[in-house]
């Protein structure tokens, strides 16, 4: 499974995250380093993009000599990046796309520009099988007050579907929604544990990712992403001084 993400030198969130949720589901990363932070648990205070050329030759390196089954994209770094992975996608249209639309840190950190924005809006948004923001990303994404207004407004827009994410909310359980053009919206939902961690949104994109790579349909792989995230959760590390850390290393399934 293919994934193009930035690096946290923390390991709680990114290109890590990714890696350890695909293994731990068994599945084998393809890690492509898409953008360099300056981080921990606290917060992301400066980002460098890699360059685009070098991603291209690894993506075509990678697509020659391995089997892709999907991909999952986090930080993408700038919009030369995005046109390089658009590139490489529009070759392989039936390749899953599982797309975690990175913006800003917890902490307030800014991790994506207005070009690339738009580039990935114009060129992944469509392209993705989902979508994958929490509620501020989603509001900021569609231009609306409101989650629901937004997703229809990105479906709008071309999205094939949209997963609002509810770990930044409130109350004592995590409420997820898919909206699907033409579907009615499916909610899961899961105990709320804690307050917020470092790095659960790369965890559950990783995983459904790795589900939808293994064969699961959508809704099933966000099923056992979930299951996943939540028995990571109840692992968590206290890793520094800022938000604990999903272990993406426990038992799966987790343990009770």
């Amino acid at each position: 499974m293919l994934i193009l993400s930035g690096l946290d030198p923390s390991g709680g969130a990114g290109l890590q995250a990714d890696i350890q949720a695909v293994t731990a589901l068994g599945g084998h990363p393809l890690p492509v380093l898409s953008c360099l932070t300056v981080q921990d648990t606290r917060n992301v205070y400066n980002a460098a993009p890699v360059d685009a050329d070098l991603i291209r030759q690894q993506l075509e390196a990678l697509a020659g000599d391995c089997r892709i089954d999907a991909v999952k994209t986090g930080a993408m770094g700038n919009a030369a990046v995005v046109s390089v992975l658009a590139d490489f996608l529009d070759q392989r249209p039936d390749l899953p796309l599982i797309l975690d639309p990175v913006i800003k840190a917890a902490g307030g950190g800014d991790l994506a520009d207005e070009e690339l924005l738009t580039a990935m809006k114009t060129r992944l948004f469509p392209r993705a099988e989902v979508i994958t923001p929490n509620g501020i990303e989603l509001t900021m994404l569609g231009d609306r007050e409101s989650e629901g207004a937004a997703a229809d407004a990105l479906m709008h827009q071309g999205c094939a579907g949209v997963l609002a994410t509810g770990g930044h909310g409130t109350g004592p359980t995590i409420t997820n929604a898919l909206y699907r053009p033409e579907h009615p919206v499916r909610y899961w939902q899961i105990e709320r544990v804690g307050g917020e961690y470092h790095g659960t949104g790369c965890t559950l994109a990783a995983a459904i990712a790795a589900g939808r790579a293994a064969g699961l349909t959508l809704e099933d792989a966000i099923e056992q992403a979930q299951h996943f995230v939540a028995g990571a959760i109840n692992h968590a590390l206290a890793v520094g001084q800022g938000q604990p850390v999903p272990d993406r290393g426990a038992a799966w399934p987790g343990e009770s």
